[in-house]
Parts: C-alpha cells; structure tokens; sequence
C-alpha cells in the first residue's frame, strides 16, 4: 500500500487526512476505520478523533478493486528478444503497468495482446497489476524497459535490479547549467514531499539514499541569456523521480516537467529518456546493452533551442 506522513494541526482527524489526498472525506473515513490511520504510532479507527497538533499522522492508501485487465493490440517497438525477456523502446504517455482506476492503455495492456507474461493471472498487488514487470518508467519517460516473460527470469532481472548490477542511461534537456557544466555525482537522499504527497523531494518523508551522476554533453543559451543543457543521467539508485528532483535541486529541472518546473513551448513532455540499458542476461549471465534512439520529440525540442544535430547521441538500429 501506498503509505504517506504529515504533521497534524489541530482539529478532526478525518479532516486534516483529506486535506493530504485527492480522495473524499467519506473515503478517508472508512481508512480510518479499517485502521488504515496512525497517530503516533497508535491506530486511531474514529474519524472524529480530535487532534491536539503536532502529532505525526501516517496513513496507508489501498489500491482500488481492479477492473478485468485485457490483452490490447497495439504497435510496440521491440529492441530486443527472446524466449526469457522483451525489451521495448516505451513511448511517452503509456503507462508501465494498470495501477489504481487505470486498466487499459499500459504497456502490460499491449504485452499481454503479443506474448504470455508470468504470473498474468494474478490480481492487483499493492502497486498495481505488475505481471513481468521488474521497473519502471514515469508515464511520460519514454525508452528502454525490460520485461520478464518467465518467472524465473523475472526472479533473475529483479535480483539484477536489487544488487545493482545494471547500467542505466537517460538522456535530458535541462533549464539551467547543470553544476556550471561539469560532471557531477549528486548524492541527496529523496523522500515524499511533505505537502504534495504526489510529489518526492530531497530530504523529505522516510528518505532514502540516491545518487546520480551527471554528464553535460551541450549546452546553448538563449537572447534572454537563459540556459538549456543536454545532459546524460546516470542513477546508481532508483528511486522515484530521481532524477527529475536532483535536477531540480540542482537548479536544472527538466524541460517540460510541469510538476518540478513547468510546462515548455519547445516539448509537450518532461524531456526525459531511457537511452540505455546494461544488464546481465537472467540464462547466461551475458550483459545485453540495450539502446533506445532518441526520440524524435527531443531531437526537435533541443534545435529548437539553438542545440546542433551532432549533439545528441548518435542513433542506434535495432
């Protein structure tokens, strides 16, 4: 489940919740009294518990009764595979996997309508209907993410994932110089945002330890004399939106990230992109580079910003 933290005012304690959520109060009312609501540590099943202020107020989101989830026909650009894994180059917009009220449309969607994933006839977990999912992409990154189609493979990749033995490579166009233009390895931990419960932040709620590696490729200034780089991100941790808050504690937040700079002319998306992907192969221990080209929509977004084709990572065929 999904769990969040804040500090409590004074007042009713179904009350300061909703004020953390997007969900009704009638909603938040029965978390409570499923005791899904801390106090202090303490479960708290009243909704008319009365705060006194200052108290420290966790509570557990459960996920949403999924709808049936159905294998859909849609166009995928494979990289790589075979009788143990798939790797595709995702598209901006798709979701990884069906999550809370959000059943078609996902990568597993239109995974499901071309191969047999493990563990298929499983119901929603706690994040979601994950079945061969071993990470993820925000909704709007797009490029590299594997896929297990067994469940030994699955077990194999997620290892990979857990131990570090993966290469990962994203590709970005910043607002800003990152660190005046030279390489840097930030290490800040990111945790939930305090307020935006949507939101990670570096320090924040129940943070974790993150570091990320940075590497300005180019970067170009406008007549305003604002700066834009293209920057190459490498995470040596994963946590969610990693790179797109270091970025934004660095004083660079991604073109186009509406939620941790704002929306651009030049992109209709966080530029944002899996370029590439080391990791061992979970038959033979092999490590397979697998590349996504980048995308078209970034490829214009940086000559629109004054950037040169020869810039920008050199395309790689399948």
């Amino acid at each position: 489940m999904d769990t969040h933290l804040f500090t409590a005012e004074k007042g009713r304690l179904d009350q300061q919740v909703s004020l953390h959520t997007e969900y009704s109060r009638s909603q938040v009312q029965q978390w409570i009294e499923a005791g899904l609501v801390c106090v202090s540590g303490e479960p708290i099943t009243r909704p008319s518990f009365k705060l006194k202020g200052g108290e420290e107020v966790t509570f557990q989101i459960p996920p949403e009764k999924p709808s049936e989830v159905v294998p859909e026909d849609v166009p995928l650009d494979v990289i790589y595979e075979d009788e143990h894994l798939i790797a595709v180059n995702k598209p901006w917009g798709m979701m990884t996997h069906p999550a809370q009220g959000i059943v078609t449309g996902t990568l597993v969607n239109a995974l499901m309508g071309r191969i047999q994933l493990p563990d298929a006839d499983k119901d929603f977990g706690d994040e979601g209907y994950r079945p061969g999912i071993v990470h993820r992409l925000d909704k709007d990154t797009s490029g590299v993410i594997v896929v297990a189609k067994t469940v030994l493979a699955h077990a194999k990749l997620a290892e990979a994932f857990k131990e570090r033995e993966t290469k990962k490579t994203y590709l970005c166009i910043s607002v800003g110089r990152v660190n005046n233009g030279k390489t840097i390895t930030l290490d800040a931990p990111v945790g939930r945002h305090p307020v935006q419960r949507q939101m990670m932040t570096v320090g924040g709620a129940a943070s974790r330890e993150s570091q990320t590696h940075f590497q300005t490729l180019a970067e170009v200034r406008d007549d305003s004399g604002r700066w834009y780089s293209l920057v190459l991100a490498k995470p040596r941790t994963g946590r969610t939106h990693q790179i797109r808050v270091h970025l934004q504690h660095l004083k660079a937040p991604i073109l186009g990230d509406e939620v941790y700079g704002k929306a651009a002319p030049q992109i209709s998306r966080q530029a944002l992109h899996a370029l590439s992907l080391d990791i061992p192969h979970p038959e033979n221990g092999k490590v397979l580079h697998l590349h996504a080209q980048v995308p078209e929509d970034m490829r214009v977004a940086w000559l629109a910003l004054g950037g040169a084709e020869t810039d920008l990572p050199q395309r790689s065929s399948h």
